[in-house]
């Protein structure tokens, strides 16, 4: 009987000594650092990374079972990104995922060896992100938000177009984020074309949105175009409110902000964007370099009108814009 027990016994042994242990298996596990410059109580980012999840999924990655996900979140405190990347680089993850602008130039200026997927990533080459589009050339790839930064000058055509007697518009823009100055230079070479003139206004955190429009309505701006950031998208219905109550049309880039009350937006669908990424991941995981993965610029850009706003402002919005609309919010 107890040769009987001690047989079993090694043969259990023999059998667990043949299986690697748990701890080991985990730590063979891929990982996934996800650098996100918002807060992650933003509902839209829950969105996104729920988007993002879905589509790593869809490659058979599931989180906590065949990947690990290590997230960072600046919390829009644009400084953090630098160490909240660093961290990530300390615990070895096999790729980094950054979104926007700021999360992908922090992360490439503190590693040039981990591969990393940018998203939404404004003007990259002029950022210094990637060589080129079509040859990143380095450890960046990813998706742009824009093809180059005409996307910004047809934006402002379009507020022009729905608000036909417009002369002035405020362009609000952060200091923090490393493309704004980029933009902001675009949307106010457009505008002479346009019989507008145009003024910048600046705020990198929540207490300055407010004095901002203050000082836009001082200005006798007419318009407000306010350039997608992490802050504007987490202070969307802030910005909402302020332009109504400033009686101000705004022009946005990201469908969000339109949801919450502004009037327009025109740009690239962002959960469209976070599900590219997870593509990047697999290939990226699977063996390929991100210096022969081409950059991927949005292919469609989607007009959203909220008339709600608009009969609010005393406006009509020509029948020519609502055609174009991928969304018309009543």
């Amino acid at each position: 009987m107890r040769r009987r027990i001690f047989v079993l016994g090694m043969t259990v042994t023999m059998a667990l000594g043949m299986c690697p242990p748990l701890q080991a298996q985990q730590t063979t596990r891929q990982k996934i650092g996800y650098l996100i410059a918002s807060s992650k109580e933003r509902p839209a980012i829950q969105k996104y990374r729920q988007a993002f999840l879905q589509s790593l999924a869809s490659f058979g990655y599931v989180e906590g079972q065949t990947i690990v996900i290590e997230s960072r979140f600046a919390e829009l405190d644009f400084g953090r990104l630098p160490s909240l990347a660093a961290e990530l680089v300390d615990l070895k993850v096999d790729v980094i995922v950054a979104a926007p602008t700021p999360a992908a130039v922090a992360a490439k200026k503190v590693t040039s060896s981990v591969p990393i997927v940018m998203i939404s990533a404004s003007d990259p080459v002029g950022r210094g992100l990637v060589e080129s589009i079509a040859r990143p050339g380095g450890n960046v790839t990813g998706t742009s938000f824009s093809v180059g930064l005409e996307h910004f000058s047809k934006a402002m055509e379009l507020l022009k177009e729905a608000v036909p007697s417009l002369r002035k518009v405020g362009i609000l823009m952060n200091p923090a984020n490393p493309s704004h100055e980029d933009v902001a230079d675009q949307i106010a070479s457009t505008a002479p074309s346009l019989n507008l003139d145009t003024e910048l206004f600046k705020a990198s955190r929540k207490g300055d949105i407010e004095p901002a429009f203050v000082a836009m309505t001082e200005s006798r701006c007419q318009a407000a175009f306010i350039i997608a950031d992490a802050l504007t998208g987490s202070e969307a219905t802030l910005i909402a409110n302020l332009a109504a109550k400033h009686r101000l049309p705004s022009m946005h880039q990201l469908g969000e902000e339109t949801e919450a009350g502004g009037l327009m937006s025109y740009g690239p669908n962002s959960s469209d964007q976070f599900r590219r990424a997870a593509a990047y991941v697999d290939k990226i995981l699977k063996g390929a370099k991100p210096a022969d993965l081409p950059v991927q610029q949005p292919t469609k850009f989607e007009l959203l009108i909220n008339l709600k706003t608009a009969r609010a402002l005393g406006l009509t919005i020509p029948s020519t814009l609502l055609v174009l609309a991928s969304e018309v919010i009543e």
